[in-house]
């Protein structure tokens, strides 16, 4: 009828594909059989409704925890809530136990109305920021990109002096590097002086300085070159202001990997850096540099070749010396050192040694273990030198003054000290019937009249007030929602802050999970981890099951907390959860080798990864179903991320008869090929030859006989992309089916958090496990 001929032919087609799908609608009606599938059809819409809805499971969880804004006396604080729609900004004084607003919502909207022109938005404060000024007499805040001044007195409102852009940009740190991988950490900034005159940077691998005042730019180093360049991590300035401890990296021996940019027209290639176990790693070097006069003043840090590198730099509190930790290549040896910042001669303040490691990887958190005393003459040092991490206290000539605590738990960090009233505050993992608590306790300078401060069982986060009298603790389990109390430095009560609404929670029709303790595969050492059941669950029906794992020997990922802190690098036990609500029984374990139960619960596979963990978490799982009949192991999946992927890979090779279908993201390859902080486990690959290759999947590529989805994404540069493609050329080789999803351009982290890897996720759960 139209044109051209074969339109009329196609319009027909469609016409007869549209009608096709509502004859079959009528048959299902008439069909009692066709009509239980519907039925289920309905229950999979509301578990995947429900599943989408426990992604986001942090945001039905109202109140609970605040960030305190200490205030001039060093005790009193506020804290906003209820934004944006109901913001209100309290004001708390510890040594009155008082909490009030800080301001008259109703005056200030009333005050603000004329100068904007309109009613302000919103029904509470129109801002949750603010900046005190005048000595707390007003305060600063914006709306609507307009800064206002209030004065707390009278509630009249100014407009504060218009700042342009490039003066505020001017007082602004700006990013020196961007990090890799938007999820993986923080953008590298400019280091601020503590006078807050200059922000040190790097630019074409040189050193900079960048006035707050006017923008100006004074370059101090010209000799940085790609690859042998100035590096402003672990930057320090001087308490001055007129010099700055700053490294640089020599990355030239280096082997790089490709990062191919698939994305663009024509595909290019970044070549990266990547220190492999065994192979060569970076080389640091330690400078002063004196900013007026450019003086250059290396650490005399070892002329040997470099195998070591640093880690928390810092200054004395006069800045007559600085301190460093000089970490010896495979984390058996640390020194603490101090240098001259005049002539850069340095000397030993201490040594720690171990047989194994020291403290492994976790030497990114800095503050871990060294804590210098405001009298410049002491420090606390933490050490596991007796197989449990504690305090000690030295003075800066390497003197052991005293033990400030000891017993069968490990401490987790210093959270203050108080040197007028002589007690140090540290969190730590006390109970040992709950060994992973962590709890607030103080001892005091003889390492006499421990004491625990806090009180509900838990994971418990402090904010140490400034003055060190009151302390706020927010605290909460997996299966009690979180609360803030305010109390005195003694551990009393004074009152609860916030406590969280979870009101909402009845939409998901939330049940609290469960914590268990199973037996290792040795039948004697206690696991302890948490199980998710479905919104629906019915103890009489039969679900499959699906084990979400880490396995590291980094890091303890059993959740503890009520809601999961995206932020610290958890998000796939965000999965754990939400998984369940399609109808499997979901559970999270730590086995042996992992960190926070000592150094022989960690140590147990030192040198030995993938040897115990398969056989622990096999064990795991085989005692928690044979107290839960509801639990079906003919149907039993795993999903691991990085760590995770390499023993999710790992569990289908070597318990090909537990583990059914598989979902290895990103994951680790063979140990000998993976970054060189794998030596801190495993020793120099020269030095364990036999380890690395009982380590290797490649060579169990045979065993598989369930189903594995391998995801990846080809920007990765933690867990290299090669790595998977090898794993996949062993599967070919073997003569084994697989799945591949490839995220182009996705790093380590943020291919975990893209919308389809977590619907990949579901769909061949679902698919292949059939809840």
């Amino acid at each position: 009828i139209l044109r051209p001929e074969g339109t009329t032919l196609f319009i027909l087609v469609v016409a007869l594909m549209t009608i096709a799908p509502f004859a079959n609608a009528q048959e299902t009606k008439k069909s009692p059989t066709e009509s239980g599938q519907v039925d289920d059809s309905t229950r999979r819409a509301e578990r995947e409704a429900m599943y989408y809805r426990y992604l986001e499971f942090a945001s039905y969880v109202k109140g609970g925890s605040v960030q305190a804004h200490w205030m001039a006396d060093g005790s009193s604080f506020w804290y906003a809530e209820g934004a944006p729609a109901n913001t209100l900004i309290y004001k708390i004084n510890p040594s009155a136990n008082t909490k009030t607003p800080l301001f008259d919502t109703a005056r200030l909207r009333k005050a603000l109305t004329p100068l904007l022109g309109h009613e302000p938005p919103y029904k509470g404060l129109p801002f949750e920021e603010f900046t005190f000024v005048d000595g707390e007499k007003a305060v600063k805040f914006a709306v609507e990109n307009k800064e206002f001044i209030l004065q707390l007195d009278s509630y009249t409102i100014a407009r504060a002096p218009a700042v342009s852009e490039e003066e505020r940009s001017q007082a602004v740190p700006r990013v020196v590097r961007k990090a890799a991988d938007p999820f993986s950490g923080p953008d590298l900034m400019e280091v601020l002086s503590p006078d807050r005159r200059w922000f040190a940077g790097v630019k074409d691998h040189n050193l900079y300085l960048r006035s707050t005042s006017d923008g100006r730019s004074v370059q101090l180093t010209t000799d940085g070159i790609k690859d042998y360049e100035w590096s402003l991590e672990g930057a320090k300035w001087s308490p001055d202001s007129l010099r700055l401890l700053v490294r640089k990296v020599d990355s030239r021996k280096v082997p790089k990997i490709p990062i191919v940019q698939y994305l663009k027209p024509r595909a290019e290639v970044e070549w990266v850096p990547y220190a492999m176990a065994g192979g060569p790693i970076e080389e640091y070097e330690l400078f002063i540099v004196d900013v007026l006069s450019k003086r250059q003043i290396r650490l005399a840090t070892g002329d040997e070749p470099i195998d070591y590198f640093f880690i928390n730099p810092g200054w004395r509190p006069e800045g007559s010396e600085l301190l460093f930790q000089k970490m010896y290549r495979g984390y058996k040896k640390l020194e603490l050192m101090a240098a001259s910042p005049q002539t850069g001669a340095t000397r030993v303040v201490l040594t720690e040694t171990q047989k194994t490691f020291l403290i492994g990887l976790e030497r990114f958190a800095q503050q871990r273990l060294l804590s210098l005393l405001q009298d410049g003459k002491r420090f606390i040092w933490i050490s596991d030198r007796d197989g449990w991490r504690h305090l000690y206290l030295y003075d800066l000539n390497g003197k052991l003054i005293r033990r400030l605590t000891e017993g069968a738990f490990p401490v987790v960090r210093v959270v203050g000290v108080d040197e007028k009233a002589g007690w140090i505050y540290f969190a730590a993992h006390g109970n040992q019937q709950r060994p992973y608590d962590t709890h607030l306790y103080r001892v005091n300078m003889e390492g006499k009249e421990f004491t625990r401060l806090t009180e509900a069982s838990g994971q418990h986060d402090i904010q140490l007030a400034p003055s060190k009298q009151f302390f706020l603790d927010t605290h909460s389990s997996v299966d009690r929602p979180p609360i803030t109390e305010l109390r005195q430095a003694d551990g009393t009560l004074l009152q609860i802050v916030s406590k969280a609404n979870i009101d909402a929670l009845k939409e998901l029709k939330w049940n609290p999970p469960e914590e268990f303790v199973v037996k290792a595969a040795d039948g004697k050492t206690d696991l302890y981890g948490v199980l998710f059941k479905p919104y629906d669950f019915d103890p009489n029906k039969k679900y499959p099951v699906i084990e979400v794992i880490f396995a590291g020997p980094q890091s303890s990922v059993v959740p503890k907390t009520f809601t999961f802190d995206v932020s610290r690098g958890e998000p796939i036990y965000v999965q754990a959860p939400a998984l369940a609500q399609l109808g499997f029984i979901v559970f999270v374990v730590d086995g042996r080798g992992t960190p926070e139960r000592g150094k022989a619960f960690q140590d147990a596979t030192y040198g030995n990864i993938g040897r115990l963990e398969i056989p622990d978490h096999v064990a795991a799982l085989k005692q928690l179903a044979e107290k839960r009949s509801y639990m079906d192991l003919s149907r039993a999946g795993i999903l691991g991320h990085s760590f995770g992927g390499y023993f999710t890979i790992r569990a289908m090779l070597l318990a090909s008869d537990v583990y059914h279908v598989g979902i290895a993201s990103a994951p680790v390859g063979e140990l000998h090929v993976h970054w060189a902080g794998t030596e801190a486990y495993m020793d120099l690959p020269q030095n364990n030859k036999a380890g690395y290759e009982y380590a290797s999947n490649l060579r169990l590529a045979g065993n598989l006989k369930g189903k594995l989805l391998l995801i990846h994404g080809t920007s990765d540069d933690a867990a290299l992309f090669s790595d998977t493609i090898k794993m996949v050329e062993a599967l070919i080789r073997a003569g084994k089916p697989y799945d591949l999803i490839v995220l182009p351009e996705k790093g380590h982290a943020s291919s975990r958090l893209s919308v389809y890897w977590r619907e990949s996720v579901r769909r061949y759960f679902q698919e292949h496990l059939k809840p």
